[in-house]
């Protein structure tokens, strides 16, 4: 879910195939074939393993297209690997790690999940990322356009009838190219489809239970396999739950808000800190300097790379991370462009947005339109868009573009499942921040009552999405007992959020992290 909407005539593109049946819970059969390990040749793999100093192994699962035909055509899923560390009686089996997204590429995401684990964990699993159906490594890989994202795109929020339209026929376009290049695989890329992959992927490491550790839409993942399969979970603990009620039109709505009041944060920290940035000595100034920025990129976008829509795409990242290196950069830019200077706000979109790759937003959209009905009026589309906008404008008619191909897609949408507990799962981990924006704090809650015996982490007035490995180490504490030991904590438990970050000492600099770190990976998933 992310962030990125429109009006007009739009009924006149068809909706593609019928659904088939739904998907049973059907265990990976004993002929699931064995992966074999070789080499990487993924850069950001190669990054993680100089920083973490570990080495990872990567390979390739063959599962069919349509798990109802197991014999019919196949898919590959691409895997990585970093082995445990300790002794066979250290060993506890595969910990399978996902990011979220959907269509977030998880071969890398395993690999820093094992260089930033602790050193008991490094010795008691392996660890094991990959990139689901129709992302990154994994073969086919969706693309529809890969000029979908090229700047200045027109702005996405429609001043007049004939914009709004103007962006309704272009997603109306994406959808289209979507289902030309890929009608045959658009009715397999629901949810439940990526759930009986990772039970394949279960399957073929020789695993009798699935060890699970999954983030953002890495939760909707790991709770519908816990539905279908309690019997074969082993430890699972989800992070930033995507809330299961909401999916997926609601919880965009959701996001809108809880990303709005982030950016408000955001803006009061800038405030706080003007002796270093001078944009706004408090928080309505620096949200006023903000928003007369971005009419004034609309009329002339920064060095004919970064309009108001690149913008906005640029500075969503403050909506999921409260870190110093983001928030400062950012501020580092607003200051910049107020004194004349807008190469560090083109720098920071190419940080933090500018893409070439639409594989991401294919599955994202290929997924998501098909896991759930979505409204059939554009008016309801319209209506919604413009009453969340006029309370919060941050990201509202980006969110709505980016998911407009749905009101268009060529493929049938099923039924999400009712995720809950069913007999035989065990107790699972849940962490929540409160400030969470991604996936609001009212995912947590639900998905602790939907699961029964399930223990619920919350981390008071986190603005992070994606609490594991940030630097908390109650949290990470809570992580390693579980994993290590089976150990869950109390129902609910509380653990404060860090200090809110100081400026980094480089504030005034136009760019602010390490070069060469891929900040884009290191986000966790869109929702």
């Amino acid at each position: 879910m992310k962030r990125l909407v429109v009006l007009a005539s739009a009924a006149s593109l068809g909706l593609g195939s019928l659904a088939a049946a739904p998907l049973v819970a059907q265990a990976a059969t004993a002929k699931t074939p064995a992966v074999s390990w070789g080499a990487c040749s993924n850069e950001t793999i190669a990054f993680y393993e100089s920083v973490f100093g570990v080495t990872a192994q990567c390979g390739n699962l063959q599962v069919p297209l349509d798990h109802r035909n197991p014999n019919g055509k196949k898919i590959t899923i691409a895997l990585s690997r970093v082995q445990h560390t300790g002794t066979a009686a250290q060993y506890k089996g595969a910990l399978v790690v996902n990011p979220g997204g959907p269509g977030g590429t998880g071969v890398d995401f395993g690999v820093r999940v094992a260089g930033q684990s602790s050193a008991a964990l490094k010795a008691a699993y392996d660890f094991i990322g990959f990139d689901p159906r129709g992302v990154g490594d994994s073969v086919p890989a969706l693309t529809c356009d890969a000029d979908y994202f090229k700047p200045v795109r027109p702005d996405y929020v429609p001043r007049s009838k004939a914009e709004e339209a103007a962006w309704l026929k272009r997603s109306a376009a994406y959808a289209k190219a979507c289902g030309q290049k890929w009608g045959w695989m658009l009715s397999h890329m629901k949810t439940t489809d990526a759930v009986h992959d990772i039970d394949a992927i279960r399957a073929a490491l020789g695993q009798k239970k699935l060890n699970y550790y999954g983030a953002s839409y890495g939760t909707a993942l790991g709770s519908v396999y816990a539905t279908l399969f309690p019997t074969k979970v082993g430890r699972m603990v989800l992070d930033s739950n995507v809330r299961p009620s909401g999916e997926w039109y609601d919880d965009n709505i959701d996001q809108d808000y809880a990303f709005d009041r982030n950016a408000q944060l955001f803006f009061a920290w800038v405030a706080k800190y003007d002796s270093t940035y001078h944009v706004g000595t408090t928080t309505a100034a620096v949200r006023k300097f903000f928003y007369d920025t971005r009419a004034a990129l609309r009329k002339a976008p920064a060095q004919g790379i970064v309009g108001p829509d690149e913008y906005d795409d640029t500075f969503l990242v403050a909506g999921y991370r409260q870190s110093a290196a983001i928030w400062g950069e950012l501020a580092s830019a607003l200051s910049a462009y107020k004194a004349g200077d807008d190469g560090p706000l083109v720098g920071a979109f190419s940080d933090f947005a500018e893409t070439t790759d639409d594989n991401g937003y294919a599955v994202y959209n290929a997924v998501q339109c098909t896991d759930a009905a979505w409204p059939k009026s554009w008016t309801k589309w319209h209506n919604d868009s413009v009453k969340v906008y006029n309370k919060a404008p941050f990201m509202t008619w980006g969110n709505t573009w980016y998911n407009a191909p749905c009101f268009f897609w060529p493929a049938t949408s099923g039924k999400p499942v009712d995720v809950k507990s069913t007999k035989g799962l065990p107790g699972i981990l849940l962490f929540q921040a409160t400030l969470d924006a991604a996936t609001p704090f009212g995912g947590g809650l639900e998905m602790h009552r939907r699961f029964k015996g399930s223990s619920l982490v919350i981390e008071d007035g986190g603005k992070t999405h994606g609490i594991v490995h940030r630097g908390n180490a109650p949290i990470d504490a809570y992580f390693d007992a579980y994993l290590l030991n089976g150990t869950l904590p109390a129902s609910t438990v509380h653990v404060p959020a860090l200090p809110d970050p100081v400026p980094p000492a480089a504030a005034a600099a136009a760019r602010t992290r390490t070069a060469g770190a891929p900040v884009a990976t290191d986000l966790i998933g869109r929702r």
